[in-house]
């Protein structure tokens, strides 16, 4: 592992401060008590206070959803076409400010600006689509009526009312605003709970939001924490979206089904990556570096688990662990590091816990494999494991840290076989030059996503497009029609014209059978659905 990386002379505590003022503007925006209890999450970078937090009671959950849900009612009654322009101007509002974004990010997150940046680009990118494509997913739609002509159908979407959103610390710009995004487009209100290690992220990108024309009191932010705050939000909201672990998210969706209100949930994953024997071997290590510590690996549709074909295992980790070595580990707030830290002291302890146990139980460090406390309280080094078994706890369990296996395999059906193992079903990646053959893997695969010779960016990236996890890594999906119809309730208005379904007077219901039953039969021979 190249030593890094911090400049000595550079206080990284005064670096990685927050003005005092503008905390104190954005907490203004927490709905709390006058004399709430407060708390002061730190710097991952540094270990240094960030800013003094209040926190939230279940009766300011109530306040905030009553607050969101008498400004839903005027929101809602607007012409959607006004609704969406607002994002169109946060498009760009985001981008312009997206120093300011980047900084807290990186101080309350700890990730490297240039994984932090990805964040800004999919809020943009997420307001962008659904400010011009919301018309075409929402707009009323005729549907087949019982009889041709007779019968006259639309359905239409409305919103669900009030929409929960609990956002994990790990994409704290992401995971906040871009689920908020197609929600307030849809019609509704929504009261979010950002994860209290990385608030002031979520709140000053809803101070851009009310740049952007969102009405006050749309957007309401309740702070605690999550078996408190987040379980009262889940009991007074129309609809609730998740992003957290899969323990987390069983308890939301029960929650949720008791008051029979919808829910999506995205959740853990132990994603596998692929690379077949033909594919280009240069383009899936620099992949696969990307795959596997994007955000220090803290990302749940990061790689955790390497699957290589034993015919080129040796000449692509030759590829692979010379980038991975060369990676640039460190606090710096610009672009001169690939990797920062992770985010906590029970993550760091995850991660150890994951990598000593698998090494005392026979797994070899290709490289990495330590703490980087000289670089500050949290920091561990991207680090890739040989020779894990299932007697090891990283090999079924997310280790959500910069911590990946490699196996050999021998060909496709092995490949498929391991990557479908375990509970989890949320991404996969396939490195091949056959494009045909990565789609028929893809086709076998259990992922909700699966990126064909990338590591997860083009899948996320691609907004049109439903993005989430099968089996234990959740239900529903965001991005794509699915992650704005979510947010609506369809309604089905039929107009029946001249003939009803009663008999007509005069004729018994015995002879109206039958003639029903003709008719039926001729709707079928002449092709109507």
């Amino acid at each position: 592992m190249s030593d890094t990386i911090a400049d000595p002379e550079t206080d990284a505590t005064a670096t990685y401060a927050v003005d005092p003022a503008l905390a104190r503007r954005l907490t203004q925006r927490i709905v709390a008590s006058p004399r709430a209890e407060t708390y002061a999450p730190v710097a991952p970078a540094t270990g240094a206070p960030v800013a003094v937090i209040p926190t939230s009671t279940p009766d300011d959950v109530q306040v905030a959803v009553d607050a969101a849900r008498a400004a839903q009612r005027s929101w809602a009654r607007r012409d959607l076409a006004d609704r969406a322009r607002r994002f169109l101007d946060l498009h760009d509002r985001v981008l312009d400010a997206q120093s300011d974004l980047l900084d807290l990010i990186q101080i309350e997150n700890g990730k490297a600006r240039a994984h932090a940046f990805e964040e800004v680009l999919d809020v943009a990118m997420v307001a962008r689509h659904y400010a011009r494509r919301a018309s075409s997913y929402l707009k009323p739609r005729r549907r087949q009526g019982a009889f041709p002509v007779l019968s006259q159908s639309v359905e239409s979407h409305l919103p669900k009312g009030v929409v929960g959103i609990i956002a994990p610390w790990n994409y704290p710009l992401t995971l906040s605003v871009s689920d908020a995004i197609p929600a307030l487009i849809a019609g509704n209100a929504v009261v979010l709970k950002p994860d209290s290690q990385t608030v002031l992220t979520a709140l000053r990108a809803l101070e851009l939001f009310r740049d952007a024309g969102v009405p006050e009191g749309l957007v309401q932010v309740v702070v605690g924490e999550g078996p408190v705050v987040g379980a009262e939000l889940v009991q007074r909201t129309d609809y609730v979206c998740f992003t957290g672990s899969t323990h987390t998210g069983r308890l939301v969706a029960r929650e949720a089904a008791s008051r029979l209100v919808g829910a999506s949930l995205e959740l853990g994953g132990k994603n596998a990556l692929y690379v077949a024997e033909d594919a280009d071997l240069d383009r899936a290590a620099e992949g696969a570096v990307r795959a596997c510590f994007a955000s220090t690996g803290q990302l749940c549709i990061s790689i955790e688990r390497l699957l290589v074909h034993e015919e080129v295992a040796d000449a692509f980790l030759d590829r692979f662990l010379g980038r991975v070595r060369a990676l640039r580990l460190g606090p710096a707030m610009d672009y001169s590091v690939d990797l920062g830290t992770l985010t906590s002291q029970r993550q760091l302890d995850a991660v150890r816990r994951h990598v000593d146990d698998a090494v005392a139980r026979g797994a070899k460090v290709l490289a990495g494999g330590r703490a980087r406390p000289d670089l500050g309280p949290f920091f561990y080094e991207p680090t890739v494991l040989d020779g894990v078994t299932p007697q090891m706890t990283c090999y079924g369990e997310e280790t959500f840290g910069p911590v990946v296996s490699v196996r050999r395999v021998s060909g496709d059906d092995e490949a498929v076989r391991l990557a479908n193992e375990g509970e989890y079903g949320l991404n996969a990646s396939i490195w091949t030059r056959d494009v045909a053959r990565g789609r028929r893997i893809a086709a076998r695969l259990y992922a909700g996503t699966v990126n064909v010779n990338e590591a997860y960016a083009a899948a996320w990236a691609s907004v049109g497009a439903p993005m989430g996890g099968m089996r234990a890594s959740g239900l529903g999906r965001r991005h794509g029609a699915e992650g704005i119809v979510k947010y609506t309730e369809s309604q089905n208005v039929t107009v029946q014209r001249l003939l009803g379904f009663g008999p007509p007077l005069g004729l018994g219901y015995e002879r109206w059978a039958q003639v029903l039953t003709v008719l039926v039969r001729l709707l079928k021979r002449v092709g109507v659905r």
